[in-house]
């Protein structure tokens, strides 16, 4: 009898599904693209994961000056077709800082890129992937300052956090812990040098930080 029950449960085995091995995709601006360099968050990430029993595959696919419609774009050829198990969004910076300072590109203005935003999470969802979506770091490291731009950055991060309400998707507010971070670490109100080099990009002290704000998100997701 005991032979005959564990061939039944061999065989019922054998035809079911087995689970995919997590596959997490950053996507994103020049930031994530960055963030596949040595010493870049994404690799940081990669590397700490590596620590746990699981086989985690992290890929990067951020691209230099990208904004949602970007990542609508190519969403289907640089992300879903590598069937990833969750894909972690950080997008904004460029939809705001676009606005300012450049003559050539424009930012997204905010109907579209909140209507752009639910739409890359329907997309994701629909193909079987998870969703952490992040509100955007920082234009200048003086969070408190009254500048348009920063403004500005604060309003999309809010249009973000209303979205992955409204989409039930985990919500990694990276914004906000830039905040408290640099309300106590930069009293002198300085533009940048603390986590950035230009007061959007990624310096080494930004990086790691961003990495361990990552992997504490992504280490609930998958409860590790």
């Amino acid at each position: 009898m005991r032979s005959i029950f564990l061939t039944v449960f061999l065989s019922l085995m054998s035809i079911l599904p087995s689970q995919a091995q997590p596959h997490i995709i950053f996507l994103g601006d020049s930031i994530t693209e960055a963030g596949v360099n040595p010493g870049g968050y994404v690799t940081l990430v990669a590397d700490s994961l590596q620590k746990f029993e699981a086989d985690i595959e992290v890929t990067g696919a951020g691209i230099s000056g990208n904004k949602v419609p970007d990542l609508l774009a190519r969403l289907d050829e640089d992300v879903l077709v590598h069937n990833p198990t969750h894909v972690v969004v950080y997008i904004g910076i460029n939809d705001v800082w676009h606005h300012f300072e450049f003559d050539h590109v424009t930012g997204t203005d905010p109907d579209t890129f909140e209507t752009g935003l639910g739409e890359l999470m329907d997309r994701i969802e629909e193909s079987g992937a998870s969703v952490l979506l992040c509100t955007p770091s920082v234009i200048g490291e003086n969070t408190e300052s009254d500048a348009e731009v920063n403004l500005r950055l604060v309003e999309y991060a809010q249009l973000i956090r209303r979205v992955a309400q409204a989409k039930d998707v985990h919500l990694c507010d990276l914004r906000a812990s830039f905040e408290a971070y640099l309300i106590a670490e930069n009293p002198d109100q300085v533009y940048d040098g603390i986590l950035t080099t230009d007061g959007v990009h990624l310096n080494a002290a930004g990086n790691r930080f961003v990495a361990d704000f990552m992997l504490k998100e992504i280490q609930s997701v998958l409860g590790l």
